[in-house]
Order: structure tokens, then sequence, then C-alpha cells
């Protein structure tokens, strides 16, 4: 559920800002560039990300002055008055002290309002981030004036498109759902005009004189293939604050909640609370199912961004109603398919066959894979060895091809779904070798 949106006063500009979670440690996130605290909610890899910080602090998030629901401004803010906005939320909810966790230009801020405000700083975490925006010999990490002015133009001339996406998040380029929020999100923080004299602003950025005056813990993390911010960057920002912990993690996408959140968010939690919680999963025996579209990039480029994504609306409904049909439950979409999960087998089975039968009416193959066992909840995901299991199934099924592991065979002994052995398969990342059958129908 989305927390309450309400509004501190930093001077004569109203500051939107949420809380949400009650833990013992106050937690400020800091966002990069742009945002709208309520649009957060509208991703649920956000909205996940966003639950487990809370889970163990009491977290604030808020929209800078000129971006979301704060105020929109006559003249451009500069940094002091940025802080002063992160004061006014802390004193409108009471924190004495609170910790900081910046993302990118986020994380900057956050260490200039360490360097400046110890007293009212219990921690310092830097996501993703860097000390100065623009390239010079002494700073080689950071972009070329040229290379910003192609970002510049991207806004000036694309704004309310896919802005940059395939820098900030690479693993989600084919994720239409996350695609399609992600330019909304953008549109819901900050004008075209608004949005592009900011990204002018930060590129004057250049904090590298305060980090050795920061005195307070400080944790620095990065993911070293980083498409976006060179993780030098951050290497540098660790070897100048004293005594700061640098931690790189393995990939390539800026965006925080996106990609493997897991390993960053036990980082963050342990930094700040000295302890991870081992909290036991929810389980359940379920059977899953992936589907994927046969060819999905050659089909793409043949025909066309236009008729690529209405093929593809298509294609989800089909697999949705097919869903809804058998008692699957949607888990996520994947780009050009879908992992679900069932609670009998036998409606897996029919399910995939159906589906395969059904998308064939508007031109597209697919390969289907299944298996039956015990999954982690997660949230509104799942996690474990089953679905592992299922994905490398699927990923050697041929076009049309609904294939199973012996597991599901077993399970549906008598329904009277027939089954074609395969033979035996080296699954990549699972121990021994697996029995796979094809369904005949």
């Amino acid at each position: 559920m989305m927390p309450e949106t309400k509004y501190a006063k930093s001077g004569d500009v109203s500051i939107a800002y949420q809380v949400i979670g009650s833990g013992s440690i106050d937690l400020i996130y800091v966002m990069g560039w742009v945002s709208n605290i309520e649009y957060f909610w509208q991703d649920p890899a956000m909205s996940r990300f966003m639950e487990r910080l809370s889970s163990f602090t009491r977290l604030l998030l808020f929209d800078k002055r000129g971006t979301g629901l704060s105020d929109k401004v006559a003249n451009l803010p500069i940094l002091e008055q940025r802080i002063d906005d992160m004061r006014a939320v802390m004193d409108a909810v009471g924190s004495e002290k609170a910790a900081l966790f910046g993302v990118s230009e986020g994380g900057t801020m956050s260490a200039a309002f360490a360097a400046m405000h110890p007293e009212r700083t219990s921690a310092l975490i830097m996501y993703g981030s860097y000390a100065k925006r623009v390239w010079s010999a002494d700073y080689p990490w950071a972009p070329t004036p040229a290379q910003r002015q192609v970002f510049f133009d991207a806004i000036k001339d694309g704004w309310g498109g896919i802005i940059d996406l395939e820098t900030l998040a690479p693993s989600a380029m084919n994720d239409e759902r996350f695609k399609k929020w992600w330019t909304a999100y953008l549109r819901h923080s900050a004008s075209p005009a608004d949005a592009l004299a900011l990204a002018k602003m930060n590129t004057e950025i250049d904090i590298r004189h305060l980090l050795p005056a920061i005195h307070i813990p400080t944790l620095v993390i990065h993911r070293t293939e980083d498409v976006d911010m060179p993780v030098g960057g951050s290497r540098y920002i660790a070897q100048q604050i004293p005594n700061a912990k640098l931690i790189e993690l393995p990939g390539k996408d800026h965006l925080p909640w996106v990609g493997d959140t897991e390993k960053l968010l036990n980082e963050v939690e342990i930094f700040l609370t000295g302890e991870l919680l081992s909290l036991e999963p929810d389980r359940v025996l379920a059977t899953c199912l992936f589907t994927d579209i046969v060819g999905s990039t050659e089909k793409a480029q043949s025909l066309g961004d236009e008729r690529w994504r209405n093929l593809l609306q298509i294609h989800n409904e089909v697999v949705r109603n097919q869903l809804k049909r058998f008692r699957g439950r949607e888990i996520k979409t994947t780009g050009d398919g879908f992992l679900a999960t069932f609670d009998g087998p036998a409606r897996a089975v029919k399910c995939a066959c159906s589906i395969r039968d059904e998308v064939r009416h508007f031109g597209i193959e697919i390969r289907s894979g299944l298996h039956s066992g015990e999954c982690e909840i997660i949230d509104d995901d799942i996690g474990g060895i089953a679905v592992h299991i299922t994905a490398r199934v699927m990923s050697i099924a041929k076009p049309g091809e609904v294939l199973s592991s012996s597991t599901v065979k077993d399970l549906v002994a008598g329904s009277g779904i027939q089954f074609e052995k395969r033979g035996l398969f080296t699954l990549k990342g699972i121990p021994g070798e697996w029995e796979i059958y094809a369904v005949v129908n």
C-alpha cells in the first residue's frame, strides 16, 4: 500500500515526503536526478526494494524541490538549498539524526549533507555515485562534455520516451512493462525543460574537496560493470573518505532496484544494523511454467517497433487469458515470455499446450518448460532451485515444444496426458543429469 504523502516547509518551498516502517534507525533515501515518490510504488520491483529497506528502518522518501510532487521553483536549486530540504523533512517527522542512502546524484547530495551536518547524520551510504560529473584529467571516470551533450539532446528531443534506459537498466530493456513504467515515471517526475535544466546543473557537481571532511561511518557500493557510472569513481570516493568501506557487486544495472537487489540490500542491512535477519522464507510446492517467444528479436526487427508492440500485447493477452482459464498465477513477464505457477501439474501442462496453440493463430511460436518443486515465496515473486530448473528445461525446448521434467510426468500419471522421452540432459548450474520429456497431444 502506498504511504501517505505529506509536505514539509523548507523556507517558502513545500517538499513532498513519505514515511514507511517503524524501525529504530531513520533512513533517508535520496534518489538521483528526478523522482516522484508516489510513482515509485507503481513498479513492483521498486515497491519491494522500498519495503525491504523499511523492514529494518523508518524509511523517509522525498522529492527534491523542482521534481515530482514538491514545489516547482523559478531558479535552479543550489546544493545548499537541497540540503536544507532534507533537514526540513527530518524536522517534520521529528528525526534528530538519520542515515542517508544516496543513489547516483543523490549520493553526492548525501555526502555533502554528511560533511556539513555530521551532528544530524548517523551513517552514509553512496550507491553508484560520483564525486564529479564531467571528465577531467584528474577525474577520468566521468563523461566528457560531448558525451553529456548527447544526453542533453536525448532529453530535449525524446522526453516522454525511453530516456537512457539502456545504460541505467540494461537488464530491463526487454521488459515492456518496465519500459512503460519508466517513461511514465520520468514524465511524472519533471517536465522536459526542468529535466534538462536539472541534468545540466548536475553536470556542474564537484564535491571532491568535501570527501576528506566526512567522518561518519560510510559505505560505498557500486556494481562493477555499471554501464552508466564507471566503478572507478566509487573507488576514488572510498579512498578519499576516511575509513570508508567499499563493496563492489556484480552487475551492469545502475538503478539499484533492478537486477540482483538481494545482495545490495543485504549489505545495506548489515551495515546499518550489524546483522542480517535470517528469516526462513515462505515455501510452497508448485508447478512452474516458463514460456518464451521463439525468434522474438528477429521478429521485432522484421515487423518494426509499433507492429511488434501490438503483437506482443496480443501475445500477453492470450497468455493471461489461458492462465486465468487454468487457474495459473502470473509471477512476472520476462519481456517476451512469462513465469507462472500452478497448484496442479496437469493444469500447468494443459495451460502450456493451450497457450502454444492459441498464439499460433497470430503467427507466434513459443517454447515452454515445466517443473514441479518447492519454491520460495518472496513478496510477489518466487525463487529457489525449482525456478532455475524450469528455466533450464525451457531453454532446451524446440519451437512449439512443451518440455517437462520427469517430476511433472510422474505427478500427472493417470491424467491421460501423453509424454515422449527426449533423453538425459545436463542443465546449466543444476547438479546431475535430468530426464526430460516432451508433451504429446
